[in-house]
């Protein structure tokens, strides 16, 4: 019997709301049914009372689907509770020490001894522990809670008293600094206390999109009014405006925080956090005056008082949080306990205090991630076969190849191939990132490792993540393979049958070295005989089971994955700790940089010579759109109406092509044929001509409303334009006012640099928006930022990294290695149950 994964199954249905969840085979309750439906691990020592608790739980699963929320919710939590009791009799967790040495063989590091001086041998004082709390424990049966409003609790995910010990802020109100209205000055940070005079929420008379929030609030010193503006459709109905009004009734009392300016109405609070307080009466009595209060993440209906409330009920229970790290770990790390870092988290007694708890929880969000990397990196080059597979760096076809070039190898590229190839020659199979900004010549390393594999007598694949790059890939893969007798074949959704069938046959057999592909290549079907090398192009744009696939094509084949979209430090380290990675930092000389202008709509008259005196020259022209059919809700062309009307009115002289996502393949290659031919002037396209289309001959990209892509993809797009000898033009053009969006664009005038162009992009835009969460595997992190705490996560990296050369298993450290697997688990969701 797996107790791993019971206690996952138990954690995830408390997570997602005890909603019996469906995994492929069985439900919740039909799996922890039949668990308990078994006999006990034979390895525990279970009294005849335990006996009988084990058989009892078994059976009130199968009544499980008809019990109501606060039933389901203690019985799960009971028996969570039972089994972490049961567990603990069961094991006897190990301290950290290096092989052979006793942890008092280690001499405390100063940061050790200094993090002891601030903080002391106890804990910052908390409540006295009931003897009835639990971390299990249901929140409604903590005194002063409830049913009703367990009931909103459970709306934010917050069931058991762990749930809101994990519950973090997202912010926090310093009403120790608080002043009077008149007391406020222009440029200090300051918190409010007053009663609320009036409150109005109403569409702007000049802007049906744009929504105006004012309070008006008043203490014995004087009145003041705070503005907060919403942009958008959906804050201009008149329910929202109210239910927002609702939020705060005429003598409410409330705390305002944020930065003072000057404003049309006189002093005011910059974009300030507004916090209900308790009644006037009750004022000098409130938990937050006069202390660091949390702000928490809400939804409508949920007041703020009620989550502070159930946070301070359960946080004597911080005292039974296991702390998983070993003592050495923390000591060298300067990190404190993690019950500690719990309390002070919630309520901190001072900055200092905060600041050191959120450096701990922060720190776990990252150890926990890179020690899941660095342990699927280990366990794969476990798995593989330790067989020298490649011949030395040099070899005929190479030779060859290096030859054939019409151009000189930069340096980076010869440093990115000699990376590749040392990989290569190493018995354990390669897994590299190779990360090349646009133009700086990824495919030609890329085409240096394939002919090393297949000079050895191995099959190699390469995957691009949309048939107009595929094509691309192999349309250059095979102006240079041709010339080598190296024969190349392609195969998308949009193979004929009969030639499918054709390639089929030579993978399986052997006799075809090299195929390029698009998701087709992971069908069930595609059979290698010896596949040796996978190329992964944009692998950003793959998930992770699509990847895997096409490696289980092969007994632990190398791996290359590319991309063209630089990745900042951090997030390489933090999407891709698994990987060793290679950046090609180096453009080949002789190209021109991008003349790059942010323009406004004033400017299009302009824009228009421009292009007309580019096409005019023998060039051709971009013009990008974000979507590709009017949209309600945002105001923007559509690339079908764009093409009509330049073809029609602006450009009837010219010849204009319109390329969209929603296109065949075939319709999107008879397009880019055409434009490659120069059958075509202009291009309407969306960003599907980001990655891929290569037109030696384009010299202008017009991106319209530049403001709603990222630096990053702007990037991209401009990259498409410079291919050749002749000066090229990128017009980002924005009708936006906003100082953060032009700043933004500001950077691509000033910058032809991806990597820092990318690092700016993280900046303004945050991980989550840069790379996609949903698409990237980047985990959602409660606390850490991958801008501000980049020095935690390399901390994390090398601490996992410590901890994994002493036991790759985690052997020593049960508790370690348990809640690691708990974390995977809810990334992977509940597919853990079948």
């Amino acid at each position: 019997m797996d107790l791993q994964r019971l206690q996952r199954a138990l954690s995830l249905e408390a997570e997602l709301g005890f909603t019996n969840l469906q995994g492929r085979e069985q439900t919740f309750s039909q799996f922890v049914g039949s668990v308990f439906g078994q006999d006990p691990p034979s390895d525990w020592v279970l009294d005849g009372d335990d006996r009988r608790r084990w058989r009892e739980l078994g059976s009130r699963y199968t009544l499980y689907p008809e019990l109501e929320l606060p039933e389901r919710q203690h019985l799960v939590a009971e028996t969570r509770r039972w089994l972490e009791r049961v567990r603990r009799q069961q094991e006897q967790p190990q301290p950290f020490a290096p092989t052979g040495r006793s942890p008092r063989s280690h001499p405390p590091s100063p940061l050790a001894a200094s993090s002891q001086q601030r903080w002391g041998s106890q804990s910052p004082i908390s409540p006295p522990l009931p003897a009835s709390l639990s971390l299990e424990q249901p929140l409604q049966f903590l005194k002063g809670i409830g049913p009703k409003s367990a009931e909103k609790l459970a709306q934010l995910g917050l069931h058991t008293v762990r749930d809101a010990l994990y519950y973090f802020p997202r912010d926090h109100l310093d009403y120790s600094q608080q002043v009077l209205i008149r007391q406020a000055k222009v440029g200090e940070t300051v918190t409010l206390v007053g009663t609320v005079k009036s409150c109005t929420c109403f569409t702007s008379p000049k802007n049906p999109t744009l929504t105006i929030f004012n309070l008006k609030i008043a203490d014995k010193s004087g009145t003041l009014t705070l503005s907060r503006f919403y942009s958008g459709r959906q804050f201009a109905q008149r329910s929202w405006q109210a239910s927002l009004e609702r939020q705060y009734p005429k003598g409410a009392v409330v705390a305002a925080s944020g930065l003072v300016k000057k404003g049309r109405l006189g002093l005011t609070l910059d974009n300030p956090q507004i916090e209900v307080l308790a009644s006037e009466g009750s004022l000098q009595d409130s938990s937050g005056v006069g202390k660091i209060l949390p702000v928490y993440p809400l939804s409508e209906g949920i007041p703020a008082d009620l989550v502070r409330k159930a946070v301070q009920l359960a946080l004597p229970a911080a005292a039974l949080v296991e702390d998983p790290l070993p003592p050495d770990l923390k000591q060298q790390f300067h990190l404190l306990d993690l019950p500690t870092a719990l309390q002070q988290i919630h309520f901190p007694e001072t900055a200092e205090c905060l600041a050191q708890a959120r450096r701990r929880l922060v720190f776990d969000e990252f150890f926990y991630l890179q020690l899941g990397l660095l342990q699927r990196r280990q366990r794969y080059r476990t798995q593989a076969q330790a067989v020298p597979r490649y011949q030395p760096a040099r070899g005929e076809l190479l030779d060859r190849f290096y030859q054939i070039l019409p151009f000189q190898l930069t340096a980076a590229q010869q440093r990115a191939i000699d990376e590749i190839l040392a990989d290569l020659r190493d018995p354990l199979p390669m897994n590299r990132l190779l990360q090349g900004d646009v133009g700086s010549g990824k495919t030609v390393v890329a085409v240096a490792a394939l002919l090393a594999a297949i000079q050895s007598g191995w099959q190699t694949a390469l995957m691009a993540p949309t048939e107009v790059l595929a094509e691309q890939h192999y349309r250059k893969l095979v102006e240079w393979l041709s010339q080598l007798q190296v024969p190349v074949e392609l195969l998308t959704g949009s193979t004929p049958p009969a030639k499918r069938r054709e390639i089929l046959r030579q993978l399986q057999t052997g006799e075809l070295p090299l195929v390029v592909g698009t998701h087709a290549l992971i069908q069930p079907a595609v059979q290698f005989r010896n596949l040796g090398l996978v190329i992964i192009d944009e692998q950003h744009r793959f998930g992770v089971e699509q990847r895997a696939a096409l490696q289980q094509k092969g007994d632990h084949p190398d791996v290359l994955t590319m991309t063209a979209t630089p990745i900042p430090r951090t997030l390489t380290l933090a999407l891709h700790g698994d990987l060793d990675v290679t950046q090609i930092d180096e453009l080949p000389p002789g190209r021109k940089p991008v003349h790059t202008v942010v323009a406004r709509p004033g400017d299009r008259l302009q824009v228009v010579r421009l292009m007309e005196r580019e096409i005019a020259q023998g060039r051709q022209a971009y013009v990008v759109l974000p979507l590709i059919e009017e949209s309600e809700k945002l105001d923007l062309k559509s690339a079908i109406e764009e093409h009509q009307r330049l073809q029609e009115k602006v450009f009837p002289q010219f010849r204009v092509g319109l390329l969209h996502g929603r296109m065949t393949s075939s319709e999107k290659e008879t397009v880019i044929e055409a434009f490659r031919r120069r059958e075509l002037d202009i291009l309407v396209s969306t960003t599907v001509v980001e990655v891929g289309v290569d037109v030696p001959n384009a010299s202008v990209m017009l991106v319209e409303h530049a403001e709603r892509f990222g630096l990053s993809q702007l990037h991209q797009l401009r990259g498409r334009v410079g291919r050749g000898s002749d000066q090229a033009y990128c017009i980002l053009m924005t009708g936006s006012k906003g100082e953060d969006a032009l700043r933004r664009l500001k950077v691509l005038e000033q910058s032809h640099d991806g990597f820092f162009i990318a690092e700016m992009d993280l900046r303004f835009r945050g991980p989550g928006e840069v790379m996609g969460t949903r698409q990237s595997g980047l985990p959602d992190f409660a606390l850490a930022s991958l801008m501000d705490d980049q020095e935690v996560l390399h901390l994390a990296r090398q601490a996992a990294e410590q901890l994994l050369a002493l036991d790759p298993d985690l052997k020593r450290w049960p508790p370690l290695s348990r809640i690691l697997e708990e974390r995977q688990a809810r990334l992977l969701g509940p597919g853990l149950l079948t």
